[in-house]
């Protein structure tokens, strides 16, 4: 309850007296922080959207257009061929100051060259659609590029030349073709042919034509006029009806696990990894949110979409009795970690600042040192997430919509993600066969109740610092982690240290213990006491002509302990749980 006191930035007591008004500095500096890093996002979001929507222009370009319209209007040249005339003469009449011929004249050709650099863009995008639809890069041979994808390859790069955004290509991706009934049906039957025996299939072939004929026609026209005005007429369908309707454990038959770089050692050191890895996933995710990644491209040319990553990070996978629901936040500030059946809540930044790789290290130490006991029922919590998903929102309608295990479910829904300590070790062994067996079974189900199947991904450490996901996959594919993976956990080779080369002649071999011998004469003539000199504050001795010399050691003054003042507190108390009597702790 310390830090809830601590956390309130008002108070007020009545008394007999009157009315005793308290308040919190400190709260009110955090409250200030956050709306301003909460109105710096704003602003970046309005920027980013505005760069985005104008792509592959610029701010910049709209400018050169606009001189350039000037400068010919200058010279007696009319680009324009009269229609900054018309727009002039369009303009409402006004008698203020400003509305001069010169200031009328002005505005018409910024609205002209405002009116071509958009059609401009508007061409380029279509036209960069166009080129995107092309696919018959996707089935030559490499080396052996035909003289048509070439020539499409340079249209590519020239039209998408300057440096994009995360989201530049969204509007200029080609929609998803809805392809032709009976070349869906010729594709399916080629697939099942060797499955089945010739009477099966021939029964297959008959019910193949009789869909084709009396039923596909009207679905087909239902795609088609989904695919008029979304840009996938599929994917919304996939992810609700594959994943979220699925109503079977999501361990092992829905989640998957990314390894760790298995053939680069990196330091043993339990905390230390976890410190840089999620102090690394934090800027990713900071990028992430202002645009900063680059798309990927395929072979550095073609675009892919980047919807998926939006939900990367503050995700969760919310239960439901007939369908669940993805749960995105736009940003939260702590992760969930579980550790020895205990769950905590870390938070991530002091104030506006995001905590340090180092200071991560000591937070993390802490929990990996906290003798404490799980509470009753905490343990296998996490199982909940593995069973069946109708009895999961069962048990979270029953005893998890109210009072602290509601507070403590949202401190791990409303994490960045989830971090899961493991006791053990798990690493790959060339000379082992089994090792990256058991590694892999390790980071797909654990031991089914340290780890959180609904988080959007969960981040593992093993006992010797070998880290890895485990991924819920409603909310993307499998490659979208691998980007940011890569980039937190990568490993750069950098060149060692060099030894210096010398060329010393024999001479000079007697000089190095002479000087020596004399540097250490002279420091033993330094006494060892200093005094902290307090009076007149900073600058005094400088302003009175004051000379600080050493003094001597019957001067110095003796040394204060200093208690050891952890750096955040561990808020236990948001993810304490009240499990008497609810049943919860047979998960």
């Amino acid at each position: 309850m310390a830090e809830a006191h601590q956390a309130v930035a008002f108070q007020f007591t009545v008394t007999p007296d009157g009315v005793d008004f308290r308040l919190s500095r400190e709260a009110l500096k955090h409250v200030y922080l956050s709306g301003i890093n909460s109105w710096k996002k704003r602003l970046i979001r309005i920027k980013n959207g505005i760069l985005r929507g104008v792509y592959p222009g610029s701010p910049t370009s709209w400018l050169v257009v606009v001189m350039a319209t000037m400068g010919s209007s200058f010279c007696n040249v009319d680009v324009s061929l009269g229609l900054v005339g018309c727009i002039q003469r369009c303009l409402p009449q006004g008698c203020g100051p400003y509305q001069t011929p010169q200031t009328r004249a002005l505005l018409s050709m910024a609205i002209f060259s405002t009116g071509v650099w958009v059609t401009g863009i508007f061409f380029f995008r279509q036209t960069l659609k166009l080129l995107l639809s092309y696919h018959g890069w996707m089935f030559e041979m490499h080396g052996k590029t035909s003289n048509l994808t070439r020539i499409w390859a340079m249209c590519v790069r020239l039209l998408s030349s300057r440096r994009p955004m995360l989201y530049s290509f969204q509007t200029s991706l080609p929609k998803l073709p809805v392809p032709r009934v009976s070349a869906t049906i010729q594709r399916y039957l080629e697939s099942v042919r060797p499955l089945l025996d010739d009477e099966e299939y021939y029964r297959m072939e008959v019910l193949a034509k009789e869909f084709q004929n009396k039923t596909a026609p009207r679905l087909q026209k239902y795609l088609v006029l989904k695919s008029w005005w979304a840009s996938n007429y599929v994917s919304d369908w996939w992810e609700e009806y594959i994943y979220l309707r699925g109503r079977s454990p999501l361990v092992v038959n829905s989640n998957y696990y990314v390894m760790d770089l298995v053939l680069i050692k990196n330091t043993d050191v339990q905390a230390a990894r976890l410190g840089n890895t999620i102090h690394a996933m934090i800027t990713y995710r900071r990028k992430l949110d202002r645009e900063e990644i680059k798309p990927v491209m395929a072979l550095g040319i073609v675009p892919m979409c980047s919807y998926q990553m939006e939900r990367m990070f503050n995700t969760t996978r919310v239960p439901g009795k007939e369908t669940d629901v993805l749960q995105h936040l736009s940003d939260s500030r702590h992760v969930a970690v579980y550790h020895k059946g205990r769950f905590f809540k870390l938070w991530l930044y002091e104030g506006s600042r995001l905590l340090k790789p180092q200071d991560l290290e000591m937070q993390f130490q802490r929990i990996l040192d906290d003798p404490s006991p799980p509470q009753p029922g905490e343990e296998k919590l996490a199982a909940l997430t593995a069973g069946g998903r109708v009895e999961w929102a069962q048990a979270r309608q029953a005893f998890f919509s109210s009072g602290k295990n509601k507070a403590a479910l949202e401190a791990i829904e409303r994490a960045a993600f989830f971090v899961a300590l493991d006791e053990e070790s798990y690493h790959y062994d060339p000379e082992d066969e089994a090792s990256l067996s058991l590694y892999g079974k390790a980071l797909l189900h654990g031991n089914c109740y340290n780890r959180w199947f609904d988080k959007s991904f969960t981040l593992i450490s093993f006992k010797n610092g070998q880290l890895g996901l485990n991924a819920e996959h409603a909310w993307a594919d499998a490659p979208d982690h691998g980007a940011p993976l890569g980039v937190c956990l990568g490993h750069r080779q950098l060149p060692p240290g060099l030894h210096g080369d010398w060329a010393l002649p024999g001479q000079t071999e007697p000089c190095a213990p002479t000087s020596y011998a004399a540097a250490v004469g002279h420091s033993k003539t330094v006494p060892g006491g200093h005094r902290e000199f307090l009076p007149g504050g900073q600058g005094t001795g400088r302003r009175r002509g004051a000379v600080l010399l050493p003094v001597p050691a019957l001067w110095q003054r003796p040394h204060q302990e200093v208690p050891d003042q952890p750096l955040m507190p561990l808020c236990r108390s948001h993810c304490s749980w009240l499990t008497s009597g609810t049943g919860v702790s047979s998960a």
